[in-house]
């Protein structure tokens, strides 16, 4: 008489599966990480509470040499206007990305202002979170 059990139990671990979610957020993380790329040069921002919104594609930044950048693109100060409306022309609610460096005097800040003010284009000014 046969009184041993049929159903053994296989000590081995089957890692198909766990390779499987590894490899598919693996794949979601690459996906995403380059979603996530700034179009700015690097400058110092100053600091504050608030964020910056993420939907604007237009970036005006001056740096501390009073440099003025339009997307990484340098641009004389005197062009800044009518380079930002061809730029913008034919959006909805077109938006510029005010990039200053810390130590960058509120007036260059304000030209720039006044330009967006004058074209009815919304001005967000871009800070470095706490």
């Amino acid at each position: 008489m046969n009184l041993r059990g049929r159903n053994k139990v296989s000590p081995n671990f089957n890692m198909s599966s766990m390779t499987d979610i590894v490899f598919l957020l693996l794949i979601f993380f690459m996906l995403t990480s380059t979603l996530v790329t700034t179009n700015a040069l690097d400058l110092l921002l100053p600091k504050a509470k608030g964020k910056t919104s993420k939907n604007q594609n237009i970036a005006v930044s001056i740096d501390k040499e009073l440099n003025y950048f339009i997307d990484r693109t340098p641009i004389e100060e005197d062009q800044i206007e009518g380079k930002l409306l061809n730029l913008l022309a034919g959006q909805e609610e077109p938006a510029i990305v005010i990039r200053a460096e810390r130590s960058v005097p509120i007036d260059n800040v304000v030209k720039v202002l006044d330009i967006a003010r004058r074209n009815r284009f919304k001005a967000v000014l871009a800070t470095q979170p706490k």
